[in-house]
Formats: structure tokens, C-alpha cells, sequence
């Protein structure tokens, strides 16, 4: 995936899914899943009888989905090379273009491919006007991979600084989606809002869009089977109340935690259940303090995080080139998130406890995919009562972890 964080750098002609996704959650997905390449070869300039209509039915088609990886061809390998550092990006990249390469091998200047982009903001534009650090349910290095996995082709990360926002709407389009990003199309959420003081809605987009020729789909709001909404602020607020369920279901997926294995004080070797202490991106949004059963994936540095959702078939990209096999392996676990008050902690820590394991994990990158809540945190009496509860955790855990094979 090539990601760029100046839009006049980017691949086009594009088509543009639009929104700022954080979590990617299935309704999220809705939104993304009409701007890929859904079948090797395949024109994405060119909407089928299938497809209906781009201005109002594609948030209803339910045959969005696909079994087929996005188009990498000729240069998937130099691609992939570059999508290992895909995280140390800037303005100043090379442009593949200008280095004779192409995501897909077919001439753009025909106008006959689309780049399927992502569109997003860094940083989150509440932030921006808040003047406060957001706490995103996916920080950038996990939807990156996430939107790989997805089958994705682009991430436009535009920087959302003053300039930015004091575009109107209808320079947004002109500026930002025709003139440099050569948008022949735009998929957004119906309750989507962008421009000047977040003026412009999407019935607006769509009506600007027109005037130059530009499809837009209106994707509805998504519920799930309960009839819940999902909305980020929905599984933000599962994951605080410890309703780790709703969650999951809205997301589409277990919520992970993701982040490098750090020295910690080693307690758990004492009393017997050593674990692996976490250091996660700051910005990361935690859910609330207690005890969780996780499946963990250790991963050397060239995999990528796996969705696990069964309506989610995109591979990981890296495992159609030969020789470059994720290489992930899954480990249960029993996660503790807070302040261990036994023990009198002050600061929060994200400490996974690895069922039938043993081995360094010092500078691993883990991720580790909570999939029940067993309790809150609890201050024990004693070291003793806190080592027989930690056997009981380990216990259940165990068993939720066989029936969520």
C-alpha cells in the first residue's frame, strides 16, 4: 500500500473513500468496500450493472464484499519493500510513478485504473480544534495494517492544520479531490461533514462532486443483527463498561491492544505467572481496567495484523508473494489492564500473561486480541489470594479461549 501524507503526491486518477475510520469498524468498511479492486484485472473505472447506482444504493448492495486480493502484479515485491517502512512517510517520498512503477502494471494515462484511496485526517480533527491528544481505538500503525489487509492501494493522510481547515466545502472538492487527487469517485458516510466550520454535509459533496463529474455513494448508517448502531463512540463506550462483547460485535472483530514487549518490575516471575509487560502508543484507547482472555500474535516485524471477522475475506497481501509468509504465530493468554493495587502500582500497565508458554519476548511486537472481559481489577489481601485468583483467571480463561477456536 503506498501512503503519502500530501495529497499532490499521491497516485491518481483515484477512487476516494472519505472519513476519518477510526477503528474501521464494519460500518467503516461499508464505506472503503466500493472503492476497491475487487477482482485481478479488473477496471474500477468502469461501475458494473451490479455495482447499481453510485449516488444512493451501494451502501445496500450486499455483494461489496470480495474473496479476491486487490491487483498487485508486476511490482508487488518493490511495493512490499516499501510498505515494511510504510510508516516513515513524508512529502518527500518518491513517487512510485516517477520511478517507472504501477500498483497494477496498466496505464493510467488511458484513464482505465482508479487507485482505490483511502482518504483520512492527521491529526484527528478533534484534536485539532480541542487542543487535546484523541485516544483512537486504532492508532495510525494499526489501521495502516488493517486497510492493507482490507486490500486498500493508498492512504492519503491529509494534515489537518489551519489551512485545511478554512477550506469551504466546495474548495475542498475543487482543491483537494479534483485538482490534485483526480477523484473520479467518492464513497462517504451519509452523517459525513467536511469544510469550514464542518458546514458541508455529504448531500452537499455530492451535489458539488456532480459539477465536475464526480459518482458519490451516500453509504447508510449501519446497525448490527441486535439492531445496535455502529459508531466508534458506541465501542468506545463498550470497551469503558467492560461490555467487551458489544464491542466486538460493532467493530466486526476482537479489539486489540498492540505494542512492544518492555522491562517491567518482574513480579509475575515471583509468584509464579511471569508476564509480558506491553508499552503501547499513547494515543491508544484502553478499555477499562481488569482481566481479559486474549489470543496473542507475535510478530517478527514483517507481518501484518490479521481480521479475524468471517465476513472479512481479504488476505494479507504479503502472503501471495512467495518466500514472504506473515509469520505469526497465535498464543492464549490472560491479559491484566491497570494499576495492580495489590502491589500498590501507580502507573497503568498492559501486562499478558502467556498460557503454556515460555520465552523472550523483550522487543517483540504484540498484539494481542481481547475476546472476553473475566473481571475488574481488584485489590487482593494478600500475595497469596492474588496468585489463587490469577489460577482461577487462567482456568476460565482456558476454557473461553477453547470455545473461541
Amino acid at each position: 500500500m503506498w501512503i503519502t501524507s500530501s495529497s499532490t503526491a499521491a497516485l491518481t486518477p483515484t477512487s476516494v473513500a472519505l472519513g476519518n475510520f477510526d477503528g474501521l469498524h464494519l460500518g467503516h468498511r461499508q464505506v472503503v468496500q466500493p472503492i476497491l479492486n475487487r477482482s485481478p484485472g479488473s477496471s474500477s473505472a468502469t461501475v458494473s450493472e451490479t455495482d447499481q447506482s453510485w449516488h444512493s444504493q451501494a451502501g445496500t448492495d450486499e455483494n461489496w464484499e470480495s474473496e479476491h486480493p486487490a491487483t498487485w502484479e508486476n511490482d508487488s515485491a518493490a511495493l512490499l519493500e516499501r510498505a515494511d517502512n510504510r510508516l516513515n512517510f513524508d512529502s518527500s517520498i518518491a513517487h512510485p510513478r516517477a520511478e517507472g512503477n504501477s500498483l497494477s502494471g496498466q496505464n493510467t494515462a488511458a484513464g482505465d485504473r482508479l487507485y482505490g484511496t483511502v482518504v483520512t485526517f492527521n491529526p484527528h480533527p478533534q484534536e485539532f480544534f480541542t487542543g487535546q491528544p484523541k485516544k483512537l481505538l486504532t492508532p495510525l500503525a494499526e489501521k495502516v495494517e488493517l486497510l492493507a489487509a482490507m486490500g486498500v492501494e493508498q492512504l492519503v493522510l491529509l494534515p489537518f492544520d489551519r489551512e485545511l481547515a478554512a477550506l469551504t466545502a466546495a474548495e475542498f472538492v475543487e482543491e483537494i479531490l479534483v485538482r490534485q487527487l483526480q477523484a473520479s469517485r467518492i464513497s462517504v458516510g451519509v452523517d459525513f461533514r467536511f469544510g469550514q466550520g464542518r458546514a458541508g454535509t455529504a448531500v452537499d459533496l455530492q451535489s458539488i462532486a456532480s459539477g465536475y463529474g464526480i459518482d458519490v455513494a451516500l453509504i447508510p448508517l449501519q446497525n448490527c443483527a441486535e439492531g445496535d448502531r455502529i459508531s466508534s463512540s458506541a465501542i468506545r463506550e463498550g470497551l469503558a463498561s467492560g461490555d467487551l462483547t458489544k464491542a466486538n460485535k460493532l467493530l466486526g472483530r476482537p479489539y486489540s491492544l498492540v505494542g512492544t514487549v518492555v522491562g517491567g518490575q518482574r513480579l509475575g516471575r515471583t509468584i509464579g505467572f511471569p508476564t509480558a509487560n506491553i508499552e503501547l502508543p499513547p494515543e491508544k484507547f484502553l478499555p477499562c481496567f481488569g482481566v481479559y482472555a486474549v489470543r496473542v500474535s507475535v510478530k517478527d516485524g514483517t507481518g501484518i495484523i490479521e481480521d479475524e471477522s468471517s465476513a472479512y475475506k481479504w488476505k494479507n497481501p504479503k502472503s501471495l508473494i512467495r518466500d514472504r509468509s506473515p509469520n505469526i504465530s497465535f498464543i492464549n493468554g490472560v491479559m491484566n489492564v491497570g494499576r495492580r493495587p495489590t502491589v500498590n502500582g501507580l502507573q497503568m500497565t498492559v501486562e499478558v500473561h502467556l498460557l503454556d508458554w515460555s520465552g523472550d519476548l523483550y522487543g517483540q511486537t504484540l498484539s494481542a486480541s481481547l475476546i472476553e472481559f473475566l473481571r475488574p481489577e481488584q485489590k487482593f489481601d494478600s500475595i497469596d489470594a492474588l496468585k489463587t485468583q490469577i489460577q482461577a483467571d487462567c482456568d476460565v480463561a482456558r476454557k473461553v479461549l477453547a470455545t473461541n477456536d
